[in-house]
Formats: structure tokens, sequence, C-alpha cells
């Protein structure tokens, strides 16, 4: 009889219960929050719609004062206040509450980053994510080259998606221009620059550079009310363009496409890239900044979200890679290709030079 190592010795029971108790038997726990996270999503956009942060920074810090500043009953108040404290959105000593940092400074009324209409943009989406089955089962037959972008995308639907996403755009832009230096460029291009933030914050960074927002008719109409509001209507145009069609502007030494990358599939970002670079100068930039999945496809969640949405639009849509979109950048001829990280776990930035 050969005597038994440590290695394959047989586990006797007592050694068997105590790897059980080392490896946690699974639960529901983590699938019911799942199931039930747009409860959160509820009671955050009530928040936002009643006041609610907006009231605690004012001083109604208490439940009845908050209650009446609300104009909600106080047993309402108290259920609310509980959900938003549990989510740590609020932070509660006693009976008294205040904001969480990040809160106070993006949701409150009346304070110059309040991004309350950001929060709520996807709420019209509510009753589409519901039957999110049905979509998904929907034919390549129903699918639109443009997705939400189609002829019954009008002025009016485009101010009031732009009114929702300008003070977010603001910040990207304005963190664009912290990370890039356009010093000594002349002219940029943005596709599908919407209410102009890149090149509103361009023009007023670099006293020498125009810009040109390119972008639907319908919002075009748009965008020149943001430019004429911000000053900068003299150096930035807007352009109705179809950027994945039409023509581009040859006379540009940078490029800017921003936040819309999920809505188009590869074959079109590909030609549009390639399209980028051979319209831009020699020497000229391009940067493509938008929800990137890892190359692995593991993550990050928001850009794979961002990708799940198009198909509530029919799009061609999806989450693109970092290896997607550097393949784009290769094959379209541009160098000195790099990868950065934008907006940690929600946008990258991709940049080629054109030789």
């Amino acid at each position: 009889m050969v005597p038994c190592s440590k290695e394959n010795r047989p586990m006797t029971k007592a050694s068997q219960k105590s790897t059980e108790k080392t490896t946690p038997r699974p639960d529901t726990v983590r699938l019911q929050r799942i199931s039930k996270a747009f409860w959160e999503s509820a009671a955050f956009m009530s928040a936002i719609e009643l006041g609610t942060f907006t009231a605690i920074s004012n001083g109604a810090d208490s439940i009845e004062s908050a209650a009446r500043a609300m104009e909600i009953e106080t047993v309402n108040a108290e259920r609310l206040l509980m959900v938003l404290t549990a989510m740590e959105l609020i932070e509660r000593s006693g009976d008294t509450f205040s904001n969480a940092p990040d809160v106070e400074r993006f949701l409150v009324r009346g304070k110059p980053g309040y991004a309350g209409p950001w929060m709520l943009f996807a709420k019209p989406d509510w009753r589409k994510w519901g039957k999110l089955t049905e979509h998904l089962k929907a034919g390549q037959e129903e699918q639109r080259r443009l997705g939400m972008y189609d002829e019954t995308f009008t002025i009016e639907r485009a101010r009031k998606y732009h009114e929702a996403t300008y003070s977010i755009g603001m910040g990207a832009a304005r963190r664009f221009h912290k990370q890039v230096d356009l010093s000594g460029r002349r002219k940029l291009i943005d596709l599908g620059g919407g209410s102009g933030c890149y090149c509103i914050v361009a023009a007023k960074t670099y006293p020498e550079l125009t810009a040109e927002v390119l972008d639907l008719a319908p919002v075009v109409a748009v965008t020149r009310e943001y430019l004429e509001e911000n000053g900068v209507a003299d150096r930035v145009t807007a352009t109705p363009c179809d950027f994945t069609s039409d023509a581009l502007p040859k006379d540009a030494d940078v490029a800017i496409m921003a936040s819309n990358l999920p809505q188009y599939g590869r074959e079109i970002i590909a030609d549009v890239v390639a399209r980028v670079h051979d319209a831009l100068v020699p020497g000229g930039e391009f940067h493509l900044i938008g929800e990137i999945s890892d190359s692995d496809g593991r993550g990050p969640l928001a850009p794979a979200l961002w990708g799940l949405a198009e198909a509530l639009a029919h799009s061609t849509g999806l989450a693109h890679t970092v290896s997607d979109c550097v393949g784009y950048f290769e094959s379209a001829g541009f160098e000195s290709i790099s990868v950065h990280e934008f907006i940690p776990n929600t946008l990258t930035r991709v940049t080629g030079i054109k030789p």
C-alpha cells in the first residue's frame, strides 16, 4: 500500500466542514438588490423633483421642516429621508440631516454646477426599459441608422435634450481642455457637438481658435442659442451635418467626437474615423471621447449599459471596446495613438495624429 501524501490525502469530515465555513454559501441578496435597483432610482429622482436636497441645503434639515419645504406629508418625508440616508445621499446626525458633498455641489438648485436635469434625463425611458425584452427581440429590419435621431427628432426635442445635458457637457468640456493643450491650433470641429460645449470652452480658452459644431439641423438651431448665450457666436459656427455620411470640413487641425459613440455600430464608427483622418490637415489631431469598454469586454458597467440602451432606440449602436477604437484609428492611418482615462469607469479618450 502506498502511503497518502498531504497533497492526495482524502479530505476528512472535519476539514470539509472547515472549507465550507471559509467559502460563503451563495444567497439571493445581491440578486434581489439588482432586481429592485429601480426603487433606488425612483427615490433619487423624486428627491430631485421635490427639491429635497435644495431644501436641506437651505436649512430645512429636519423631517418636519423638509416635509413643509417639499409640500408632502410628514410620514412621506420620513420615508424618503430614511432611504436617502441609507443610499448615503444625505447624512444624519440625530434628528438633523445634511447633504453628502457631491449632492451639495451638484443637486442644489441655483448653484452653478446644478445637474438635476441630467439626473432626470433617463426618466422618460422608464417604460421602454420595462419592455427591454421586447426591444431585444426586435429584428434587424427594425434598426435605424441614426437611432433616436430619426425624422421625428424636432427642434423642441433637441432643446429638451440639451437642457438636460448642457451642464454635464460643460463640465466634460472643461475637463478636456485641462487635459489637452490646443495652443497653436487654428480650427476645431466637433462631430455631433450638440449644445457646443467643447467649442464654447475652446473659444473662451484660446482666443486665436475658431470652431465649428457639426450636427443635425434640429440640433444646430438649438446650438446657435447656446453660442449666443455664451458670447462666442462670432468665432464658433454651427453647421447642419450628418457626420456619419456628409462631407466634413477640410480646414480643421483638431476634431472631437464626444459622448455619442455608443449610438453607432462598428462599421459606421470605422468609416467616421477614416473620414475624419482624410479631412484633417496634416499634423491634425482627433479625440474620440466615449463610453468605451475595456478590451477584454468585462466592463466597466456604465459603457455596457449605454450600449444596451441603444436596443431601445433600435440603432446599430453598442459598447465599443478600447481595442475596437484603437483599431479604427490604426486602419484610418492615424499615428501616435494613445488611450487616456477621461472620467473613471465611464468615459475614455482615444487620440491620434494625422501624419
